[in-house]
């Protein structure tokens, strides 16, 4: 049965304690990123504050994949994900003392660092821990818990510090991290490394990181693919509660049909992704899956209501589950194991940077009753990534062999 082939790479060991680490500190970090909102918010009930706390999340990454990505292929990674879980655990208990939004953010801002050096050494270390017939369900396993997370943590999340108080959510966090570096440490070192790159000074080591990107069809494909789709990725994340509330009238509950069912589409895009690689090959699946985001989310943006928006949603958010997979699946087969992590961060931080700066314009560009209009343009960047994407990540035709000579 296709659903019993996704959940394969569960019966090896090594993968096993990978999915229950990524679980763990998955749901435990999205459970506490509403908490982490609301405390700034009610400390100080500005939109700068809880703009800071949410920037700081994702900066670092960037930060790490333009200065520090060759540590991920010169350490070992085992430690290195062990020491970030240990100091995301630190920071989260150190959390409930703070006294103010600034200290908040600081820590936020640890946790953001860690989180860059952490989710890129499970990615290149994926590859070395199952077969490579296998690659593809071991990422859709990852990216469905992931999703999954991000689906249910911020409504838990935001019952939880209702009811108690966001302290609850932060010591929650930190003891899933804990469990986190208890289940990797478990992990035998050379099954997530086969070796540790031989450095030629860091400076060279990341130039050889980007070198890698721009020499590589597969990584180019997710580079400039993924960074054209990270324009409409970031407009539309803005938009979207102009377009629940001022558009169709739906108020918060539509905006969280609207969020929700970009969340269930994500979930099952992700689970379902290998079953679609393995018949269509990652090419073809990757471009066909940037594409469903076009036609999901720009029908959301020209819907009559919201009811109708959010099933569109669902389709965008299934067609960027798959593609999010394809991207793992791109660079993992696309970069030798010894320069696959810095290549990772590079990606990440650059795609990351793009929407970044997408979301930024769009907010302050975007008219409050313009949000047809931004999601429509989203759709049309998305289509754009897909005719590159699927042109990139193709195998170019390789010209027949000459016949022999007499």
């Amino acid at each position: 049965m296709p659903a019993l082939r996704q959940l394969q790479p569960l019966r090896l060991p090594a993968f096993r304690l990978l999915f229950l680490s990524t679980l763990t500190s998955s749901f435990g970090s999205l459970l506490a990123a509403i908490a982490l909102a609301i405390d700034v918010k009610d400390r100080t009930n500005a939109g700068v504050w809880v703009g800071a706390v949410l920037v700081v999340e994702f900066v670092p990454m960037i930060l790490v994949g333009l200065t520090m990505g060759p540590l991920i292929d010169r350490l070992e990674r085992r430690r290195l994900m062990v020491v970030a879980d240990l100091v995301r655990a630190v920071a989260f208990c150190g959390l409930p003392f703070a006294t103010s939004a600034a200290q908040i953010v600081v820590l936020a801002g640890v946790v953001g660092l860690a989180n860059g050096f952490f989710q890129p050494a499970v990615y290149a270390g994926l590859p070395n821990l199952v077969a490579a017939e296998e690659l593809a369900e071991a990422n859709g396993l990852l990216q469905t818990v992931e999703n999954l997370s991000w689906a249910i943590g911020p409504v838990l999340g935001g019952l939880l510090t209702a009811a108690t108080s966001p302290h609850t959510a932060y010591w929650i966090n930190a003891a899933s991290f804990f469990v986190s570096a208890a289940l990797i440490v478990r992990i035998p070192r050379e099954r997530l490394q086969s070796a540790i790159a031989l450095t030629r000074g860091h400076w060279t080591d990341l130039k050889d990181g980007f070198r890698a990107v721009v020499r590589s069809r597969a990584l180019l494909a997710v580079l400039l693919a993924w960074g054209i789709a990270g324009l409409g990725v970031g407009s539309i994340s803005v938009s979207e509660v102009f377009l629940a509330k001022n558009t169709f009238g739906a108020g918060d509950f539509g905006y969280g049909l609207l969020f929700g069912g970009i969340g269930t589409g994500l979930v099952l895009g992700s689970f379902w992704s290998s079953t679609f690689t393995s018949r269509f090959g990652v090419a073809k699946t990757y471009g066909v899956a940037i594409a469903v985001m076009a036609l999901g989310f720009g029908a959301a943006g020209v819907s009559p209501n919201v009811w109708v928006a959010a099933a569109c949603c669902v389709v965008g958010g299934l067609g960027d589950g798959v593609a999010i997979v394809c991207n793992a699946l791109l660079v993992q087969r696309g970069a030798a194991d010894e320069v696959r992590g810095r290549a990772l961060t590079v990606l990440m931080s650059g795609t990351r940077l793009v929407q970044a700066v997408s979301t930024v314009l769009a907010g302050a560009l975007m008219p409050a009753g313009g949000a047809r209009w931004v999601f429509v343009a989203g759709a049309a960047s998305f289509l754009v990534a897909a005719v590159v994407g699927y042109g990139l990540a193709r195998e170019p035709a390789r010209a027949p062999a000459p016949a022999p000579a007499g």
